[in-house]
Protein backbone atom coordinates (compact mmCIF):
# COMPACT_ATOMS: atom_id res chain seq x y z
CA UNK A 1 0.00 0.00 0.00
CA UNK A 2 3.03 2.35 0.94
CA UNK A 3 6.33 1.97 -0.20
CA UNK A 4 9.01 4.29 1.39
CA UNK A 5 12.42 3.56 -0.16
CA UNK A 6 15.67 5.29 0.81
CA UNK A 7 13.78 8.52 1.03
CA UNK A 8 16.21 12.01 2.13
CA UNK A 9 14.78 15.15 3.04
CA UNK A 10 16.96 18.40 3.84
CA UNK A 11 15.44 21.13 5.73
CA UNK A 12 17.13 24.49 5.28
CA UNK A 13 19.98 22.74 4.31
CA UNK A 14 20.18 20.80 6.89
CA UNK A 15 19.26 16.99 6.60
CA UNK A 16 16.94 15.23 8.73
CA UNK A 17 16.29 12.31 6.71
CA UNK A 18 18.87 9.97 5.02
CA UNK A 19 17.71 6.12 3.26
CA UNK A 20 14.54 6.20 5.15
CA UNK A 21 12.89 3.33 4.28
CA UNK A 22 9.41 1.35 5.29
CA UNK A 23 6.30 -0.09 3.91
CA UNK A 24 3.00 -0.69 4.77
CA UNK A 25 0.59 -3.40 3.86
CA UNK A 26 -2.74 -2.87 3.23
CA UNK A 27 -4.86 -3.39 6.23
CA UNK A 28 -1.63 -3.29 8.46
CA UNK A 29 -0.99 -1.00 11.42
CA UNK A 30 2.74 0.11 11.54
CA UNK A 31 4.69 1.92 14.48
CA UNK A 32 6.98 4.44 13.38
CA UNK A 33 9.31 4.50 16.61
CA UNK A 34 11.60 6.95 17.34
CA UNK A 35 13.07 10.05 19.89
CA UNK A 36 12.22 13.20 19.70
CA UNK A 37 13.79 14.77 16.78
CA UNK A 38 14.43 11.19 14.94
CA UNK A 39 12.91 12.29 12.05
CA UNK A 40 9.17 10.60 12.52
CA UNK A 41 7.37 13.91 11.95
CA UNK A 42 9.73 15.06 9.33
CA UNK A 43 8.78 11.40 7.62
CA UNK A 44 4.84 11.66 7.83
CA UNK A 45 4.84 15.00 6.07
CA UNK A 46 6.98 13.98 2.86
CA UNK A 47 4.60 11.60 2.44
CA UNK A 48 2.15 13.99 2.59
CA UNK A 49 3.74 16.35 0.50
CA UNK A 50 4.54 19.32 2.39
CA UNK A 51 8.84 18.63 2.50
CA UNK A 52 10.42 17.70 -0.89
CA UNK A 53 12.74 14.59 -1.09
CA UNK A 54 16.41 14.97 -2.11
CA UNK A 55 16.27 11.52 -2.98
CA UNK A 56 14.35 8.11 -2.97
CA UNK A 57 11.02 7.47 -3.68
CA UNK A 58 7.15 7.57 -1.97
CA UNK A 59 4.46 5.55 -3.83
CA UNK A 60 1.12 4.65 -2.82
CA UNK A 61 -0.49 1.83 -4.11
CA UNK A 62 2.15 2.06 -6.69
CA UNK A 63 1.76 5.80 -7.49
CA UNK A 64 4.72 8.05 -7.60
CA UNK A 65 3.07 10.59 -4.85
CA UNK A 66 6.30 13.24 -5.67
CA UNK A 67 4.77 13.56 -8.85
CA UNK A 68 1.52 15.37 -7.15
CA UNK A 69 0.43 18.24 -5.71
CA UNK A 70 -0.34 18.00 -1.87
CA UNK A 71 -3.67 18.37 -2.46
CA UNK A 72 -3.84 15.02 -3.99
CA UNK A 73 -3.66 13.17 -1.08
CA UNK A 74 -7.10 13.48 -0.07
CA UNK A 75 -8.72 12.26 -3.04
CA UNK A 76 -6.32 9.07 -2.56
CA UNK A 77 -8.00 8.04 0.82
CA UNK A 78 -4.76 9.17 2.45
CA UNK A 79 -5.91 10.71 6.32
CA UNK A 80 -3.49 12.74 8.38
CA UNK A 81 -3.69 13.57 12.19
CA UNK A 82 -0.28 16.15 12.90
CA UNK A 83 1.49 16.24 16.46
CA UNK A 84 0.13 19.70 16.73
CA UNK A 85 -3.59 19.16 15.17
CA UNK A 86 -3.26 21.58 12.58
CA UNK A 87 -7.32 22.83 12.79
CA UNK A 88 -8.69 26.11 11.81
CA UNK A 89 -9.06 28.32 14.79
CA UNK A 90 -12.23 29.96 13.28
CA UNK A 91 -14.09 27.02 11.87
CA UNK A 92 -16.18 25.15 13.59
CA UNK A 93 -15.70 21.13 14.84
CA UNK A 94 -17.96 20.11 11.61
CA UNK A 95 -15.84 22.39 9.17
CA UNK A 96 -12.76 21.05 10.27
CA UNK A 97 -13.42 17.59 9.80
CA UNK A 98 -14.98 18.81 6.34
CA UNK A 99 -11.76 20.29 4.92
CA UNK A 100 -10.15 17.61 3.40
CA UNK A 101 -13.32 16.46 2.17
CA UNK A 102 -14.02 19.94 0.19
CA UNK A 103 -10.41 19.46 -1.07
CA UNK A 104 -10.95 16.21 -2.50
CA UNK A 105 -14.43 17.71 -3.86
CA UNK A 106 -16.16 15.14 -2.71
CA UNK A 107 -19.87 15.71 -3.30
CA UNK A 108 -21.65 13.64 -1.04
CA UNK A 109 -19.88 14.54 2.58
CA UNK A 110 -22.65 13.05 4.51
CA UNK A 111 -21.51 9.36 4.86
CA UNK A 112 -18.00 10.06 5.91
CA UNK A 113 -19.39 12.90 8.54
CA UNK A 114 -21.55 9.79 9.37
CA UNK A 115 -18.63 7.87 9.88
CA UNK A 116 -17.15 9.85 11.61
CA UNK A 117 -19.49 11.33 14.76
CA UNK A 118 -20.34 7.00 14.63
CA UNK A 119 -16.73 6.10 15.42
CA UNK A 120 -16.41 9.18 17.83
CA UNK A 121 -19.80 10.57 19.10
CA UNK A 122 -18.35 13.35 21.15
CA UNK A 123 -17.81 15.16 18.11
CA UNK A 124 -21.38 14.90 17.32
CA UNK A 125 -22.35 17.11 20.24
CA UNK A 126 -19.72 19.64 19.64
CA UNK A 127 -20.14 19.99 16.04
CA UNK A 128 -21.05 23.74 15.96
CA UNK A 129 -18.24 24.72 18.00
CA UNK A 130 -15.20 26.87 17.05
CA UNK A 131 -12.27 24.95 17.43
CA UNK A 132 -10.43 27.60 19.39
CA UNK A 133 -12.68 27.11 22.41
CA UNK A 134 -11.51 23.38 22.80
CA UNK A 135 -9.37 22.53 24.81
CA UNK A 136 -6.13 20.25 23.82
CA UNK A 137 -7.65 17.20 24.36
CA UNK A 138 -10.83 17.56 22.10
CA UNK A 139 -8.93 19.11 19.73
CA UNK A 140 -6.87 15.90 19.59
CA UNK A 141 -10.34 14.14 18.94
CA UNK A 142 -10.88 16.54 16.10
CA UNK A 143 -8.04 16.09 14.33
CA UNK A 144 -8.67 12.24 14.53
CA UNK A 145 -11.99 13.04 13.33
CA UNK A 146 -10.87 14.85 10.32
CA UNK A 147 -8.05 12.20 9.34
CA UNK A 148 -10.76 9.24 9.81
CA UNK A 149 -13.07 11.35 7.63
CA UNK A 150 -10.75 11.49 4.45
CA UNK A 151 -8.55 8.49 5.72
CA UNK A 152 -10.49 5.62 3.98
CA UNK A 153 -7.25 3.78 2.77
CA UNK A 154 -4.18 5.30 5.00
CA UNK A 155 -4.44 7.25 8.09
CA UNK A 156 -1.06 8.86 9.10
CA UNK A 157 -1.17 9.58 12.91
CA UNK A 158 1.52 11.90 14.26
CA UNK A 159 1.97 11.06 18.01
CA UNK A 160 -1.51 10.58 18.78
CA UNK A 161 -0.71 10.15 22.70
CA UNK A 162 1.61 12.69 23.17
CA UNK A 163 0.40 15.29 25.90
CA UNK A 164 -2.96 13.83 26.65
CA UNK A 165 -4.67 12.77 29.66
CA UNK A 166 -4.78 9.12 30.47
CA UNK A 167 -8.35 8.92 29.43
CA UNK A 168 -8.20 10.39 26.60
CA UNK A 169 -5.08 8.06 25.75
CA UNK A 170 -7.47 5.32 26.90
CA UNK A 171 -9.72 6.59 24.12
CA UNK A 172 -7.91 7.22 21.79
CA UNK A 173 -6.46 4.02 21.47
CA UNK A 174 -9.88 2.10 22.05
CA UNK A 175 -10.65 4.30 18.57
CA UNK A 176 -7.58 2.90 16.96
CA UNK A 177 -7.73 -0.98 18.08
CA UNK A 178 -11.55 -0.62 16.60
CA UNK A 179 -10.08 -0.08 13.13
CA UNK A 180 -8.43 -3.50 13.19
CA UNK A 181 -9.56 -6.13 10.64
CA UNK A 182 -10.51 -3.67 8.04
CA UNK A 183 -8.49 -2.86 4.86
CA UNK A 184 -7.65 0.46 6.13
CA UNK A 185 -3.83 0.59 6.85
CA UNK A 186 -2.63 2.60 9.79
CA UNK A 187 1.22 4.71 9.86
CA UNK A 188 1.41 5.79 13.86
CA UNK A 189 4.36 8.00 14.29
CA UNK A 190 5.51 8.16 18.34
CA UNK A 191 8.04 8.26 20.59
CA UNK A 192 7.33 5.34 22.75
CA UNK A 193 5.18 2.07 22.84
CA UNK A 194 3.48 2.53 26.59
CA UNK A 195 0.16 3.36 24.38
CA UNK A 196 -0.05 1.25 20.96
CA UNK A 197 2.32 -1.98 21.24
CA UNK A 198 -0.77 -4.48 22.05
CA UNK A 199 -2.22 -2.38 18.25
CA UNK A 200 0.49 -3.03 16.25
CA UNK A 201 1.84 -5.60 13.66
CA UNK A 202 5.12 -4.35 13.08
CA UNK A 203 7.57 -1.64 14.73
CA UNK A 204 10.18 0.22 12.84
CA UNK A 205 12.26 2.21 14.56
CA UNK A 206 14.04 5.53 13.11
CA UNK A 207 17.49 6.90 14.56
CA UNK A 208 18.90 10.41 13.21
CA UNK A 209 16.84 10.26 10.24
CA UNK A 210 17.39 5.96 8.88
CA UNK A 211 15.98 2.89 9.87
CA UNK A 212 18.01 1.69 13.26
CA UNK A 213 20.63 -0.48 12.17
CA UNK A 214 19.34 -2.91 14.98
CA UNK A 215 16.47 -4.29 12.74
Amino acid sequence: MLEIANIAVSIQSAQVLRSMTLEVEQGQMIGLIGRNGAGKTTTLRAIMGHLPLTSGSIRFDNQDLSSLPRHARASLGIGYMPEDRGLVPELTVEENILVPLWASKMVNTGPRLNFVYDILPELNSMRDRRALLLSGGQQKLVALGRALAIGTRLLLLDEPFEGVTPALSARLSEVIAGLRGSELSVLIAQSGLNHSRSLLDAEIVIERGANSPAQ
